[in-house]
């Protein structure tokens, strides 16, 4: 999964992501990656964004790495649009109607991650309402893919065999091959 991430990632933006993990065995998972550890201990998702942009130090595209569809296209897409917001989130029939973790953010949010996290608020989005917001509507969205699979999350077994059921991958080939294949 991860090296399709990577994949997408470097043909959107012409260089490998960054990987922001605290797992000792994190630079295994991915040979090559430069690995940023949270800066702030067990904040979650929202200390691995402020982690993300304290070290690039200007905008940022963050993916899960558990998304495994997502195209270099859409991810570009959200880039482009940070000029003017200072967050870019794609529309989906996720939980939250956004998907917080496909999404651009630039600088303006470090404060307000700060005074969530402060607050001992880790949402992903739990610092939305403190900075300007561009949503993505599904129309911009459904060129590059159905949503469903977009931002399909792999975090069971049983997703594992979803995924491997989704449409054929370019390659005709499934995400995880069993022996065969």
């Amino acid at each position: 999964m991860l090296d399709r991430l990577v994949a997408a990632m470097t043909e959107a933006f012409g260089e490998p992501p960054w990987l922001v993990a605290n797992a000792p065995d994190a630079a295994l998972w991915h040979p090559g990656l430069r690995i940023v550890p949270d800066r702030i201990a067990g904040a979650g998702t929202l200390g691995g964004l402020h982690a993300a942009l304290l070290t690039a130090q200007g905008p940022i595209v963050c993916a899960a790495w558990d998304m495994p569809f997502l195209p270099a296209g859409l991810l570009r897409l959200l880039g482009a649009r940070l000029s003017g917001f200072d967050a870019v989130l794609p529309a989906s029939g996720g939980p939250r109607g956004l998907e917080p973790l496909c999404a651009g953010y630039g600088l303006a949010c470090l404060a307000p991650i700060e005074a969530a996290m402060a607050r001992q608020d880790f949402r992903a989005i739990g610092f939305h309402r403190d900075v300007r917001v561009d949503v993505v509507d599904r129309a911009s969205i459904e060129p590059f893919g159905d949503p469903e699979w977009l931002f399909f999350n792999v975090n069971t077994p049983a997703d594992l065999d979803r995924a491997n059921r989704a449409p054929p991958l370019p390659t005709g080939r499934s995400l995880f091959p069993r022996p065969g294949d």
